[in-house]
């Protein structure tokens, strides 16, 4: 995140890109955002092809990402950050939480999900949690990734070995793959092997859906 050196022990400022079609959403949310301590409006931008020019040029912790937007989606803007390897972590914040909504953001990259019915707390606290790289959903986006990746008549298949809930934990945590490695003493290679066969076993496809289906069937928490 980004800090002064001239004010060290002082937490640090989150610097935010806020990307909405809407410019009344945008003066709403900058001014909420610029109202708190701790955070640095960067910039805006109206689509999601303006969010990947400026995040490449602003390098904010965190974009608070729209996803309807005419001129460039928001999840076409999430996988061009990705495939970038953009430090940015990308917040959802959207009036949609529909399956076809909610899914390819989360699976195009997007760190988190949130709805923009949150109360201003909960949208601060969000975006703190995406800037430390936790993963954060809404609970009706919870419910529905949780809906989406497995059937609910599915049995629960094979139990996750120790090493793959330490793995797991770390994940809900936010922690990079190098760094579970550096803090189990394996290798970033056998991170990827235990998270495959995660994956596999309860049946998801990435990181955050693996997260969502642990804590709803109490192998996390």
């Amino acid at each position: 995140m980004t800090s002064d050196p001239a004010r060290a022990g002082e937490p640090a400022v989150i610097s935010l890109l806020i990307v909405d079609d809407h410019p009344v959403v945008r003066d709403g949310l900058r001014g909420m955002f610029e109202s708190a301590d701790g955070f640095a409006v960067l910039g805006e931008a109206s689509n999601g092809v303006e969010a990947v020019d400026l995040a490449a040029r602003l390098d904010p912790d965190v974009v608070l990402m729209d996803l309807r937007m005419p001129g460039g989606n928001g999840v076409d803007a999430i996988k061009e950050l990705t495939r970038r390897g953009a430090r940015s972590r990308v917040l959802v914040l959207t009036t949609y939480d529909t399956d076809s909504d909610t899914l390819p953001a989360i699976e195009a990259g997007a760190t988190g999900y949130l709805l923009k019915d949150a109360p201003r707390e909960e949208l601060f606290t969000a975006v703190r949690a995406a800037a430390d790289g936790r993963t954060v959903l809404s609970p009706a986006v919870a419910s529905r990734l949780v809906t989406a990746v497995r059937s609910p008549s599915a049995p629960a298949g094979e139990p996750l070995s120790a090493r793959e809930r330490e793995v797991l934990a770390l994940v809900a945590k936010g922690t990079s793959n190098k760094e579970i490695a550096r803090v189990l003493f394996i290798s970033e290679a056998t991170v990827k092997t235990h998270l495959t066969h995660v994956y596999g076993k309860l049946g998801v496809k990435d990181r955050a859906a693996a997260v969502a289906v642990a804590y709803d069937r109490k192998i996390l928490g």
